[in-house]
């Protein structure tokens, strides 16, 4: 495994982390969970170097919090670091313009959902707190620095990040800007290029840790996904899949298998074409099976893409311009 610096917070991760919402289960999440099988995935995960986990109140509504403090516990001489989130008020995802500060994010609000993380965590401090959505209007309200900067004095947090909406990596430059931010959480794949563009740069100007999600697409770029895949009633990927949406991308993920290197599977180069970008600090993928547990991680050894296989030629081959024109496309997902 190789680690690189996590912004101006210098921590030493692991450039594949573990996404844990998969994990967790229960409503709008991912069916097909297990907590045997998924503990026996966070060890192996530590055992093969591994050491940043994220995750995040909603994931379960505290079993995958609950579930990296067992971690935690089982691992006291070589503790990974934790990054978790405070869902928004609302509990909607994403946060709409015009959505006020304190009808998201009241300090009250964020005060709760710390205790009920430390407590889940079975922790006296995080070291990463993130908000869940964002809205860059939000940038200069002293109401969201204040409480974070209490919570940083009364060493409860170490470090504060933002996971910014989906197809919105420029919904959060004002509030980088302000310097009070340690790391953002964006979107970034073959398939989803956008924060490239702007946001990535900006991070790497002043030294703000970026965590890559979605690296595989919702899992479209394992390249197990047909024209006729469907999910257990429940699983949150029937309403993301939508047969527009699935039949399309099913498509491109056939073009993009025409272009990979000899001996490369799909889901290899999906991890290694995000590790062949240097203002990536991280990537975070959902594993639960022990053998994609062991062959994400192996993707940190084998370095960066080979010529000819280059971004260029990803972006021809993936269409990347379905995600960028959909990103207006503005889903809301609502939960208790």
């Amino acid at each position: 495994m190789n680690y690189r610096a996590f912004g101006r917070l210098g921590w030493n991760v692991s450039e594949v982390g573990f996404g844990m919402w998969g994990i967790a289960g229960g409503e709008g999440g991912w069916t097909g969970s297990d907590d045997e099988r998924g503990m026996q995935a966070l060890q192996l995960a530590v055992n093969n170097g591994c050491n940043f986990f994220d995750t995040a109140w909603i994931y379960g509504r505290g079993h995958s919090e609950r579930m990296l403090g067992r971690l935690l516990r089982n691992n006291p001489d070589n503790p990974p670091i934790v990054a978790t989130k405070v869902p928004p008020k609302n509990r909607e995802w994403p946060s709409r313009r015009g959505d006020k500060l304190e009808d998201i994010f009241p300090p009250d609000h964020i005060r709760t959902y710390v205790d009920k993380s430390l407590e889940n965590l079975d922790r006296g401090s995080l070291q990463l707190l993130q908000f869940h959505v964002w809205e860059d209007d939000w940038a200069h309200d002293e109401r969201w620095m204040r409480v974070v900067d209490d919570l940083k004095s009364e060493k409860l947090i170490d470090g504060i990040g933002i996971s910014v909406n989906r197809w919105e990596p420029e919904n959060v430059i004002r509030t980088l800007e302000t310097g009070l931010i340690d790391s953002v959480q964006v979107i970034y794949n073959i398939f989803d290029q956008a924060p490239m563009d702007q946001l990535i740069p900006l991070c790497a100007q002043h030294q703000i840790a970026v965590i890559a999600r979605v690296p595989f697409d919702e899992g479209s770029l394992t390249g197990t996904l047909t024209k006729q895949s469907i999910w257990p009633e429940g699983d949150w990927r029937n309403s993301y899949f939508v047969r527009e949406n699935l039949h399309a991308t099913v498509d491109r993920v056939e073009a993009l298998k025409q272009d990979l290197p000899v001996g490369m599977t799909l889901a290899e180069c999906a991890l290694r074409f995000i590790l062949s970008n240097p203002g990536i600090t991280t990537v975070i993928p959902g594993m639960r099976a022990l053998g994609n547990v062991e062959q994400n991680l192996e993707c940190s050894s084998k370095g960066p893409l080979p010529p000819p296989t280059s971004c260029s030629v990803l972006r021809r081959t993936a269409g990347i311009e379905r995600q960028r024109h959909g990103r207006n496309e503005r889903r809301t997902i609502m939960f208790n």
